[in-house]
Order: C-alpha cells, then structure tokens, then sequence
C-alpha cells in the first residue's frame, strides 16, 4: 500500500482548505514535538461520538503524570525520578520508564470525560459534544430579491 505524506505548505495550496492556516501550522509544530514513539499509544472510536487515547505506560504511577487542556491540545507529561537502586543488577532491562510529553490536537467540540490508569495502561476518554449552531442544517435557496429585502 502506497502512502503519501502531506506537508502543510501541501495543504495550504489547495483551494479547498481554505482559512485552515492557523489551524495547520498548529499540527504541524506539535508533529515536530512529538518525534518520539515513546510511550507507545492506540487512538480508538468507541462510538458515534467517543474515543478514547491509550497510552502503554508500565512502570509509571498516578503522581507521575501531568495532564491537561490547553487551547485545543491535551498534553500528556510524565517526569521520572530514576530512584537509582543499588541493590538491583539488571541483566537486561527492556522496560522504559523515562519522561516525556505527548500531544494531541482537539477539535472545538471534544471534551475530556475522564483518565485511568490501570496496569500499566493509561486511557483518556473523550467526547464529542456538538452544540446545536455547529451541527448541520439545510440552507434554502431564495430569489435574490428577497435577500435584499432583509
């Protein structure tokens, strides 16, 4: 399967993303912050309206992470003290537990309904709450005439 990738100057020239500039260079810069892989993590649709973000996080505990909403992006921290423990000689140790910041942009209408952390799983649920004005509605065609008269 072949795959493209798009730039935002790829999207800025196409005339049918129109006033999404702003909007563009936002994804964009919080791309470039999430270069990393780290932690692993599952964007899932639960329903019409739900999704929920999984982030595999073992090792980490509840006062590790630092979680919030900021102008449309959710930013995931987590700052690790390597406790350092003498006694404890890894022959291998495959299990990362270091800091890091993870991003996601939001539209407008998700809100977060609530965070677990359960075995080394951390989920984040979402909702997508559409007011009324945003939702579709049918426009009716008038004569010009009209339009002017009001």
């Amino acid at each position: 399967m072949n795959t493209r990738k798009f730039s935002t100057n790829d999207l800025l020239s196409d005339p049918f993303f129109i006033g999404f500039d702003s909007i563009l260079n936002k994804i964009d810069t919080i791309n470039r912050s999430n270069a990393s892989n780290y932690p692993p993590y599952n964007l899932i649709k639960t329903g019409e309206d739900t999704y929920v973000i999984e982030l595999a996080v073992a090792g980490f505990k509840e006062e590790d992470f630092d979680i919030e909403v900021h102008d449309g992006v959710l930013t995931i921290s987590a700052n690790v003290v390597d406790t350092g423990s003498t006694n404890t000689t890894y022959l291998h140790k495959g299990i990362a537990a270091r800091s890091f910041t993870r991003k996601f942009t939001l539209a407008d209408t998700i809100e977060v309904k609530g965070v677990s952390l359960e075995k080394g799983m951390l989920t984040i649920e979402l909702l997508n709450v559409v007011p009324e004005e945003k939702k579709p509605k049918k426009i009716q065609i008038v004569k010009s005439k009209e339009l002017l008269l009001e």
